[in-house]
């Protein structure tokens, strides 16, 4: 049973409009002010909440500005209920983010319309979709099919990079950006020597180069295919629109970008606290995992020393050393590029220790 959260600080709108939910099988928790509305919900954060504007203590504006704060009810689709109808209260409530409008009175059919609506496309897009080129287009067909993004994707397009070709230059103005569907990719900046620093390695799901667009426009880095590559071509206005136009749309996307966040997050608190062979042991996993699996032997990726080096955060001269190391101590073999992983159990250990 889904639940609802009603806050409405006239007693009759507000027994009235539950009765109306509790009898098509809805919870109706009930607050009669918009203070005590932001308590229910972070202390149980229900499925929907319906919420009048013109409150006493805190107005909807309000509850909805302080509820989109909590993490806990930031996703919860948010329904106004208002006697106005003036276009400026109807344009201020979807600018901080609420997913509907209802005018009072309204008929119990617009109601429960409204809620099955925003509950059944909540559903949706909270249950998210596979990290994978069709779960790309999945998420694009739902997106499209909502009100303002309907011409999402409209001309979809893939591209195909040889190896070694590069996506995108340092410096360069971000029209795109890129979903991986097939290959791998590095991004990489060049310092004041002309050397190459390794700033990303990116396999299928992942996305590449939205930080550019959402940051000026230019790149601040340079990305390459390390392999042949086919790649989904989303373009800068469709990324803004994703992110900007539908809330239910744009927490969803954001999360599609993000998924490395806390992969990233952990990488530096390494590099702050690991000795180098701890190091290599966690890159050598880390690579293992993202690219041929954790029951997996083998990195699934060629990589040179500089490359691995720079994940490391090492000269390449102490990644060689560190890698020898790990062999002579029959934890990896090695031939040219390719590092063989042996001993899992004391690759682990040493990479959590």
């Amino acid at each position: 049973m889904k639940t609802i959260l009603l806050i409405e600080d006239d007693a009759d709108m507000r027994d009235n409009i539950a009765e109306i939910l509790e009898l098509a099988d809805y919870r109706v928790l009930r607050a009669e002010n918009g203070r005590k509305g932001v308590e229910i919900a972070k202390k149980e954060p229900p499925d929907l909440i319906l919420c009048d504007i013109m409150m006493p203590e805190l107005d909807g504006y309000g509850v909805l500005h302080m509820l989109s704060k909590t993490p806990a009810t930031s996703e919860v689709p948010f329904i106004f209920l208002s006697a106005k109808a003036e276009r400026s209260d109807v344009r201020r409530g979807m600018e901080l983010g609420a997913d509907d409008y209802l005018t009072k009175p309204f008929e119990e059919s617009e109601l429960l319309n409204a809620v099955e609506g925003r509950l059944k496309r909540s559903h949706v897009f909270r249950k998210g979709f596979d990290q994978s080129l069709s779960g790309l287009e999945h998420f694009l067909d739902h997106a499209s099919g909502l009100e303002g993004l309907k011409d999402i994707a409209k001309d979809r397009k893939t591209r195909t990079f040889a190896k070694k070709e590069p996506l995108f230059y340092e410096g360069d103005e971000m029209r795109h950006i890129y979903f991986i569907h097939t290959g791998k990719v590095r991004t990489f900046k060049m310092n004041n020597d002309g050397k190459e620093l390794v700033t990303g390695l990116y396999g299928p799901g992942d996305f590449v180069g939205y930080m550019a667009v959402l940051e000026g426009g230019r790149s601040a880095e340079s990305a390459e295919a390390l392999e042949p590559i086919e790649v989904a071509v989303i373009p800068k206005d469709d990324l803004l629109s994703l992110l900007y136009r539908d809330r239910d749309v744009s927490i969803r996307f954001i999360k599609m970008l993000t998924r490395e966040v806390k992969e990233k997050e952990e990488q530096l608190l390494e590099l702050a606290y690991a000795s180098v062979r701890q190091r290599v042991a966690q890159a050598l996993l880390r690579l293992r995992d993202r690219y041929s699996g954790a029951n997996s032997n083998e990195l699934g990726l060629r990589i040179s020393r500089e490359d691995l080096a720079t994940i490391v955060g090492t000269a390449t001269e102490s990644l060689i050393r560190t890698l020898s190391d790990l062999r002579d101590d029959g934890l990896i073999s090695l031939q040219g590029r390719d590092i063989q992983l042996k001993d899992m159990r004391r690759l682990e250990q040493l990479a959590r220790n």
